[in-house]
């Protein structure tokens, strides 16, 4: 990652967490007048993706990665069953294959920051939190890495590796509780539209001059991403709900 990269990362992780501290902060105000409880949680998150470029004609999630990140859930409801969440992290996904099938050789890689928007169904028996939502990657540093093939059978054409700065993709989260705050977390996100358009390939069917096959696919990210999160407040806000539940039936029972 070069210089120029690394500050431009670090510029757009800064503003989008001004953005997710702004958008927490607003809903805060809009729910602090008709609750007392806590209803906001921030938690870092630090793990590993696996990815692949659906199109680039290789199979499997090979390609592995680092993220961290920082987010926020926020209740939207009394009972802390329903939740919404908002991130800013980093990520690194791309393409990668030593098979020598169809390529030599393909190792490549993306950074994007994420900007997820989750909402999240809490199982008021186990605590799996299971979400669905929207992710919205802007790319930072274009692909590095190598592409070696065969040019007398398989040529993807490596003339233009740029890729498209936007991202927005689909995802479904789940989150299972550790041991209070500590959360193991799974995230599978699929790109919308694509990322990369008309990505053009050549199969040299036989030795026959002329004897070649030509398309082109569009280029879609596809990962999952293994974190662990630390949510502040977590088994506080348990104790709080349960206190407050005690203290109503004593009430009742006086």
């Amino acid at each position: 990652m070069t210089k120029h990269s690394i500050y431009k990362t670090l510029y757009i992780l800064f503003f989008s967490s001004l953005f997710l501290v702004t958008s927490i902060d607003n809903l805060q105000a809009q729910r602090r007048r008709h609750s007392r409880d806590q209803i906001i949680k921030a938690y870092p998150s630090i793990g590993i993706t696996s990815s692949q470029i659906r199109g680039d004609e290789l199979k499997g999630f090979k390609k592995w990665g680092f993220t961290a990140g920082v987010g926020a859930l926020v209740n939207l409801t009394d009972n802390e069953m329903w939740q919404m969440s908002l991130e800013a992290d980093f990520s690194e996904r791309g393409a990668f294959n030593n098979t020598g099938d169809p390529y030599s050789l393909i190792n490549f890689t993306l950074h994007y920051v994420d900007i997820p928007l989750t909402f999240h169904f809490t199982d008021p028996w186990g605590g799996l939190k299971i979400g669905a939502g929207l992710v919205y990657s802007r790319l930072v540093q274009q692909p590095h890495g190598s592409i070696r093939y065969s040019p007398s059978y398989f040529v993807p054409d490596t003339s233009d590796m740029s890729f498209l700065h936007n991202d927005l993709c689909a995802a479904i989260d789940l989150r299972f509780p550790i041991w209070k705050g500590l959360t193991f977390n799974i995230r599978y996100q699929h790109s919308l539209f694509p990322v990369k358009r008309d990505w053009w390939f050549t199969e040299h069917l036989s030795a026959v001059e002329g004897d070649v096959s030509r398309w082109s696919n569009n280029c879609y990210n596809s990962s999952v991403m293994v974190r662990l999160q630390y949510v502040f407040g977590e088994d506080s806000g348990h104790k709080k709900n349960n206190s407050s539940s005690r203290s109503h039936k004593t009430k009742k029972r006086r």
